[in-house]
Order: structure tokens, then C-alpha cells, then sequence
């Protein structure tokens, strides 16, 4: 899994029928230490995030595992929003 920030949201009238009714979100790449890191990627989302909120996404096949049984063609989801994050460094 992976840290991100949601930026924004995607509207779509025309999409594939397997996403009607599921929400897509702009989110940033960042750090542990929350710095923002690559390309700001489409993530489908099962939880629920709002804009601004720190949250973990996954990648590939695993991506499309929370809408089971259907069968949602995704290759980014968000699983979770991040209530805290503490970072040890050695």
C-alpha cells in the first residue's frame, strides 16, 4: 500500500458500467514525511475520502479486491483514510 493526499475528484457521464456509482479521486503520491512524490494518479475509492485527506491506496489486481464480488476494472484504489501517522526514524 501507499500514502497519498486526495486533490481532487474526476466527473464522468461516459465510463465503463462496471464503475456506475463508484466515485474517482485525484490523489498525490507523498512521503512518510508527507512530501508529495511522483505524478498525481485516478484512484477509485471505497471508503469514502474527502479532498485534503491523507489516505493508503494499492495498485494492480489488488486494487479491484474491495468491490468483490463485482468485478471493477481499477488498477488504483484507496482502502483506507489515515487517522495518524507516527514515523520513526533511526
Amino acid at each position: 500500500m501507499f500514502l497519498g493526499r486526495v486533490i481532487g475528484r474526476v466527473w464522468s457521464t461516459v465510463k465503463n458500467e462496471a464503475l456506475q456509482g463508484h466515485r474517482l479521486l485525484i490523489v498525490q503520491p507523498v512521503t512518510p514525511e508527507l512530501q508529495p512524490t511522483g505524478k498525481p494518479l485516478i484512484c477509485a475509492d471505497c471508503v469514502g475520502a474527502g479532498a485534503g485527506e491523507l489516505i493508503y491506496w494499492c495498485r494492480g489486481r489488488e486494487s479491484s479486491f474491495p468491490f468483490l464480488p463485482a468485478e471493477v476494472p481499477t488498477d488504483h484504489t484507496i482502502v483506507a483514510i489515515v487517522d495518524e501517522l507516527h514515523v520513526q526514524r533511526s
